[in-house]
């Protein structure tokens, strides 16, 4: 996983070399407006939430983006006449977009529901990718050749966009390739023109502030990052990369969409953040004057996580060896359990011992049937998957532990080519006293998924329904290499729905744990709905094999779909534990994995995956003829399955 990830680093600074060629930090200010000769990378995210990256597609035989923008009887008109060109070109490998560098994307998302828009608008909300390009009016096309390095092939107006569609789908040079727009409303762009204002950035003062926010920690000698940022020369060298890592919103490794949610430790740049960052780069990097803080300051990646320390328990976890090739079955490393009383942990933290094969850790406590059965319930004493960070309880809980017994890590290796030992720790950071209310968690996943061979957009969903009030500490989702794009979102008993978690652009590299600023209060009767979208096309250069249809395993290049909850329940405190309710809300875990459009029901279609199995005696099981299978016959049928993982009663990943 992380070779891959440094070998795709690597090759966006090489590429990003060439985009650096052509900033100046001594060019003259100028309005001059001109369209360049190819596109660089950017991802931007659409009206629905989902988040497009150009070079994602790199097989597509043209690109065509059009600028568009709200209530404009110029941009509606433009855009009938590239819905209608788009429909004269199906299945000939030809994407189709729009790009608002000027609307909100609420008020867009308004727009593309009134007038029924079939192609993608994409929210150039920072306005960096119509600046890049050159827009200036509504309706301006701009024909991308990703076969030619993403050269801009066409830039002109609508009208003229299937003739030069159909020279670069024939390989022919566009005749006339370079149009001048002049119809149509203005869009204004506030950066445009500020060569001076971008030359004039503050290395010192604004661009390594950002760096040391956003960047260092990992960037930093030690750290998991392919290089240090420890100087302004490494900085300057490796800009180029940085701005394409930036505007393709690989980097920082911070997914969540900044519209949904506001959560703990958010490592994402603000809007300014990568403006400012953005256009010191383009304005050439300049130094200026004033101390080097990223060179002052430099230091190493500590041991332990710096807000935490050092843990008060650390367990030394058995040496495995790790293969060069093939699949390794998941290893499960029992120990003894360091706790001879009961304890409450407030924080875990995972350390690697070889970050490139370890794809997840799992744990759970396993009781000693010859002892007293705790008062504490058990369940996870951590975990890791890759990119995560120390797992922190929210104020006021505690994540339980019982006395004695074993703890118990489920370890998933993935070989890389290269035989390795892998030594983890796992460092526990305690309570002193009992805390007042016990940190739970819960998985929200469908092990009867499956994905289509060469499905580019598949969606999975699942749900959970809470019995009582609870309050949510944490959101994490999790899946392979074919998850794309994930969302959770609470649907209350009268409708009402509110999203809660929203990653446009999924990233198997970066897995973390997104706790939100305030726990968010779920009641009595909500399902927690999962949405997950999987790309198993060959757009996706991680994707294992296209051609195969796709069912839950548990091996990498499987899939899954996976999504933990931690919370507490609103009336339960150490003292009086309800592992009642956490039963009822395993209970419905079964039918909210199977029932797709969440209508507490189990139709015939919704049978799919390994839930197939249930289709021949489907009539049987439908006791009262209805059509559709409610809980208790679906518990009638042995439905009442749990997760294939992890095992235990207190679910974590």
């Amino acid at each position: 996983m992380k070779s891959a990830l440094l070998a795709s680093t690597m090759a966006a600074a090489i590429v990003g070399v060439v985009a650096l060629v052509s900033f100046s930090a001594t060019a003259a200010p100028t309005t001059t407006v001109s369209t360049p000769e190819r596109a660089d990378n950017f991802q931007l995210t659409d009206t629905t939430r989902l988040a497009h990256e150009l070079h994602y597609f790199k097989n597509a035989k043209a690109i065509v983006l059009m600028s568009q923008i709200n209530g404009s009887d110029g941009s509606r008109k433009a855009a009938a006449q590239l819905e209608k060109i788009k429909a004269s070109y199906p299945d000939k490998g030809v994407l189709f977009y729009m790009i608002n560098s000027k609307d909100t994307r609420d008020a867009a998302a308004i727009e593309v529901k009134k007038q029924g828009y079939d192609i993608p608008v994409l929210m150039d909300e920072m306005q960096l990718v119509g600046e890049s390009l050159g827009v200036q009016r509504e309706g301006e096309v701009f024909i991308v050749d990703p076969q030619s390095g993403f050269r801009i092939s066409y830039h002109g107006p609508v009208a003229e966009t299937a003739k030069a569609l159909d020279a670069v789908l024939s390989g022919k040079p566009v005749t006339n390739a370079r149009i001048e727009v002049k119809t149509g409303a203005q869009i204004a762009f506030a950066e445009r023109g500020k060569a001076v204002e971008h030359a004039n950035i503050s290395y010192s003062n604004d661009v390594a502030p950002i760096l040391q926010a956003k960047c260092v920690s990992c960037h930093q000698k030690g750290g998991i990052a392919p290089f240090a940022m420890n100087s302004f020369e490494v900085v300057k060298a490796m800009a180029p990369m940085i701005r394409e890592s930036v505007r393709s919103e690989r980097m920082p490794p911070y997914f969540a969409d900044p519209h949904i949610g506001k959560f703990n430790h958010d490592q994402g740049m603000t809007a300014d953040q990568t403006k400012t960052l953005i256009h010191w780069i383009e304005a050439g990097a300049p130094r200026g004057t004033g101390r080097d803080a990223l060179k002052e300051d430099a230091s190493e990646a500590p041991e332990w996580p710096v807000s935490l320390g050092k843990p008060d328990v650390i367990v030394d976890l058995p040496g495995f060896d790790v293969p060069a090739s093939g699949i390794v079955e998941y290893q499960n490393m029992r120990v003894d359990n360091p706790f001879k009383q009961d304890a409450w942990l407030r924080a875990i933290s995972i350390k690697p011992g070889d970050r490139s094969v370890l794809h997840h850790v799992v744990s759970n406590h396993m009781a000693d049937p010859k002892l007293p059965k705790s008062k504490i319930p058990g369940g996870s004493v951590g975990s890791y998957t890759p990119g995560a960070e120390a797992q922190i309880i929210a104020e006021g809980a505690g994540a339980p532990v019982p006395a004695g017994g074993k703890l118990n890590f489920q370890m998933h290796y993935t070989t890389t080519g290269k035989a390795t030992t892998d030594h983890t720790q796992v460092g526990f950071y305690t309570l002193k006293t009992a805390p007042e209310f016990i940190k739970r968690s819960t998985v929200i996943g469908d092990f009867g998924l499956r994905i289509p061979a060469g499905a580019a957009r598949h969606e999975e969903t699942s749900y959970q329904t809470f019995p009582a009030d609870a309050y949510i500490y944490t959101l994490y989702p999790h899946s392979h290499y074919r998850g794309y794009s994930v969302e959770l979102k609470a649907v209350t008993p009268d409708g009402k729905e509110t999203l809660l978690l929203s990653l446009p652009k999924y990233d198997f590299n970066w897995q973390r744990d997104y706790d939100p600023e305030t726990p968010i209060l779920v009641k009595k009767g909500t399902k927690l709905v999962a949405k997950w979208i999987y790309d198993n096309s060959t757009n996706n250069r991680a994707n294992p094999d296209p051609n195969r249809d796709i069912t839950w395993g548990e091996q990498t290049h499987e899939e899954m779909m996976y999504f933990r909850v931690n919370y507490r329940w609103a009336d339960e405190t150490v003292s009086n534990v309800r592992n009642d309710l956490q039963s009822k809300l395993m209970s419905s875990m079964s039918i909210g994995m199977i029932d797709d459009n969440y209508d507490g029901l189990i139709q015939e279609g919704e049978l799919k995956g390994m839930m197939a199995s249930l289709k021949p005696r489907f009539k049987d099981l439908d006791a009262d003829h209805s059509g559709a299978l409610d809980p208790k016959e679906l518990a009638a049928a042995g439905g009442g399955m749990r997760m294939p993982m992890p095992r235990d009663a207190d679910i974590d990943l």
